[in-house]
């Protein structure tokens, strides 16, 4: 049952804006922490903490406004001059900040989040009395011995009761307390409160785990919180529209009402008898008209769909920082194309895929900071994450300028685990090689740590990927670095495809796999280890008969052949006639999809075609050795 009862639209709203709001504040804390002395950026966070607060504060979410009240009040004393930022302290406001999150992922759940863990409470006290180890007192006072510092740490914010804080007091303590110098330390000892610890950096699996949305208690294994367990939250489907896009759908949608009723009136004079020129000229035209305007309709309902992908790069360079002083190492994410626009569904499925090449960048590819050096390499890394528009397609890249990859080192290593034979391994050109990291179980790594060498992650991201219908292509230079370049469609409402048959009936295969079509002659046709290959250019293709992945019997002859590549490998889809291309609008089949069948489209003649899911046939058929004898086979060696 939810706890806020009459207010969940009011808690959606405060959700959307306050994660924005909480994204740019850890932004603003890595620049911080290049430039300390930033009077405008002290300000902003400040502010994004107070507006945090307020919201919080008519949700009653009374343990989230007792953190930011605490630090808040920390950046108070940071921008007017009274305490000095260090590394220490920003590892507690950092930590802050996720345990913020943590509390938005309750909210999210329509519970009340429970209280910040009490270490981070203490340290947050600590750090506000000027003891946090490594931080600046507010004034040059005699150094007090550790049992004022609970004393201290309690005047500036005293504690609650077990009810919870009280909101009214709070508030309050904004506009008056907040700003008020720090109680001098009490004389006498006070032997019954413990000294607050100091900060503990959270370890890599806790950084990966908070940016992914999760509570660090809810791993596996983990104890569990008494009655915070919920079902995980239902995807987002809400996007925001500029309204300007709004208002041009609106035009339009004028517009072709207005050609609606030009074209009842043709209609009208037709069906009348009207069949001079000038009637069937002003008809062609309203046809014309309105198959323009539809388009553009098209177009602009698209628009509405696309986001900047800004939005999800938001949150990277806060884990990349996390990640970096976790291993000791000093790296830069450096955004690039923040403005470049996606469509919204695939902003939540590209989270995790760009996490894990970011964590493997920082983990694997940047060298520890002595390496480095003696490499010739400046002592900060470079990360870079960045985003274009490429035709109808979006291309994300995440590149490094550390190790590189040694592709004969990944061959012996997948040689070791046994994932490659010595055959295989001996054929493998650069690209082959650079692939074997997208193998389920491998990596290059003898012992697992908690941010790598489980040999999971790369094999998720590409499969993240294929689902949306792109692919992902490795390049690197030992010693100079590398990149992971992944491509998607521009939406994917749209596909465009390439119409082919099987006698009468049609299908559709995405047209970002096709290269060319080949007429298929017998002749050309030879067997090499028991399967039918054609040469394309001096390389050997294996041929795959679009009838045999389908499971129908073999009927004749193919006639043609669609050369079609994946990340894998390429090979020619042998059929009996193509009839053009087409962008299809894609039907799911939500109640009932066949294996192998990503979706289905409509003709102009209002025939149903299926889309058909090329990786996954290929995957169900064993990819290349699943069709190890043809049709072709007994042709070509008659």
């Amino acid at each position: 049952m939810s706890d806020f009862g009459g207010m969940e639209d009011l808690l959606q709203d405060f959700l959307v804006e306050a994660t924005d709001l909480l994204s740019g504040v850890d932004n603003k804390l890595v620049d911080l922490e290049k430039n300390p002395d930033d009077k405008s950026m002290l300000n902003d966070i400040f502010r994004g903490f107070h507006t945090i607060k307020g919201g919080a504060g008519f949700l009653n979410a009374t343990e989230l406004v007792t953190l930011c009240h605490l630090t808040e009040n920390l950046f108070d004393k940071l921008r007017t001059g009274e305490m000095a930022v260090s590394k220490e302290m920003m590892d507690v406001i950092l930590e802050a900040t996720g345990s913020v999150r943590d509390m938005f992922g309750e909210l999210e759940r329509a519970t009340q989040p429970g209280p910040a863990s009490a270490s981070l409470l203490a340290n947050l006290k600590a750090a506000l009395a000027g003891q946090l180890v490594g931080g600046a007192a507010a004034a040059p006072t005699p150094a007090p011995t550790p049992a004022p510092v609970a004393v201290a740490a309690a005047a500036v914010a005293p504690p609650a009761a077990a009810g919870g804080p009280d909101w009214t007091a709070l508030h309050g303590a904004v506009t008056n307390a907040a700003v008020a110098p720090t109680p001098a330390p009490v004389a006498p000892p006070v032997t019954a409160v413990v000294p607050a610890p100091p900060p503990v950096a959270p370890t890599p699996e806790q950084i990966i785990q908070q940016a992914v949305g999760r509570r660090t208690s809810d791993k596996p294994g983990a104890a569990p919180v008494a009655s915070r367990r919920e079902p995980e939250k239902a995807r987002d489907n809400s996007i925001r529209v500029d309204t300007s896009r709004l208002d041009q759908v609106l035009n339009l949608s004028g517009e072709i009402g207005l050609t609606k009723n030009r074209l009842t009136s043709l209609r009208s004079d037709i069906l009348n008898g009207r069949s001079d020129t000038d009637t069937l000229h002003a008809l062609d035209q309203a046809v014309s008209q309105l198959d323009l305007l539809v388009s553009d309709l098209q177009n602009a309902v698209m628009k509405t769909r696309m986001q900047p992908i800004g939005r999800l790069f938001q949150k990277y360079p806060r884990i990349a920082r996390d990640l970096a002083r976790s291993l000791g190492k000093d790296v830069e994410l450096v955004l690039v194309g923040e403005e470049t626009e996606i469509d919204k569904t695939m902003i939540e499925d590209l989270s995790d895929p760009i996490i894990h090449l970011i964590r493997n960048a920082v983990d694997h590819g940047v060298e520890q900071t002595a390496d480095r050096l003696a490499a010739g390499k400046p002592e900060k890394s470079t990360v870079r994450l960045e985003a274009r528009q490429e035709g109808d397609h979006i291309v994300i890249v995440v590149s490094d300028d550390g190790r590189g990859m040694n592709a004969e080192r990944l061959r012996a290593k997948a040689l070791e685990k046994g994932v490659i034979s010595d055959e295989e391994a001996n054929t493998m050109d650069e690209r082959q090689s650079f692939n074997l990291v997208f193998l389920p179980g491998f990596s290059t790594k003898d012992v697992a740590s908690d941010v790598s060498g489980r040999g999971v992650g790369m094999d998720v991201v590409k499969t993240n990927i294929q689902k949306l219908n792109g692919n992902i292509e490795i390049k690197s230079v030992q010693g100079k670095g590398s990149s992971f370049v992944i491509s998607l469609p521009l939406t994917l409402a749209i596909l465009p495809v390439l119409l082919v048959s099987l006698g009468d009936q049609p299908f559709a295969v995405p047209l970002s796999m096709v290269r060319e079509i080949l007429p298929i002659d017998v002749a050309d046709v030879q067997e090499v280890g028991g399967r039918a290959t054609m040469v394309v250019r001096g390389e050997v293709m294996p041929i795959y008969p679009l009838r045999g992945l389908l499971g129908w019997a073999p009927e004749g002859i193919p006639e043609y052949g669609v050369l079609m590549q994946t990340a894998e490998h390429s090979f020619i889809l042998a059929i009996d006639g193509f009839m053009g291309r087409e962008d299809a609008v894609i039907k799911s089949l939500e109640d009932f999809r066949p294996k192998g069948v990503a979706g289905v489209t409509t003709l102009s003649n209002g025939q149903i075609v299926l889309i058909l899911d090329m990786k996954e046939i290929l995957a169900a058929m064993g990819e290349s050795r699943g069709v190890a004898r043809s049709a072709f086979i007994p042709l070509a060696a008659a």
